[in-house]
């Protein structure tokens, strides 16, 4: 037990990605709409696929907010291809003094009307294709909805993290279908 609990407290962090939430997870197998607020975004790219070996992502991120002492908050989010990974700035490090390098740029991101899927297992790419299938198939099914981008993954845990307890989202771009009132409206760029 003596060892247990320092083991315990060491090994946590490898668990975790940060203690401060940007929002809340979405549960497993439900599909809500959701109001993402306005977030600064710190973004690395990659030419090839999200879920290449070695994309070398989270190094670039991970080594950036080491070196503007940034705390690591969660979810991380990426796009699928091109690969790119978003951290995020935390309110308690938003008057800190970082800049955008040759390797990270720094955004700042709009609020974002998104319809998201909670899943739980690990990050694949047959995942994330399967979830994204239920997003289509709920948004052919929610005919207020359009899509206005591309489906992203959103990912909760750190890479040590066993499988079968991860949890992650996709999240599809959407807004409300504008409804027109009159033929006269058709003719507005």
């Amino acid at each position: 037990m003596k060892l247990f609990i320092p083991l315990l407290f060491g090994f946590l962090p490898l668990f975790i990605y940060g203690n401060t939430k940007m929002y809340e997870k979405t549960r497993v197998d439900q599909i809500r709409v959701i109001e993402l607020p306005s977030r600064i975004a710190l973004e690395a790219e990659y030419p090839g696929s999200y879920f290449d070996e070695g994309n070398g992502l989270f190094r670039k991120l991970f080594r950036y907010i080491s070196t503007y002492d940034i705390s690591m908050t969660t979810p991380v989010e990426g796009d699928v291809e091109p690969a790119k990974m978003r951290f995020f700035v935390g309110a308690g490090d938003l008057k800190k003094r970082f800049f955008s390098t040759s390797e990270v740029k720094v955004r700042k991101l709009e609020p974002l009307l998104v319809a998201a899927i909670g899943i739980r297992g690990g990050y694949s790419q047959e995942r994330f294709s399967a979830y994204k299938s239920k997003l289509d198939q709920w948004l052919a099914n929610n005919t207020e909805y359009l899509a206005v981008g591309n489906p992203y993954g959103v990912y909760w845990n750190g890479p040590f993290v066993p499988g079968p307890f991860k949890r992650s989202e996709v999240h599809l771009p959407i807004e409300f279908k504008k409804s027109i009132s009159s033929p006269s409206e058709l003719d507005k760029p």
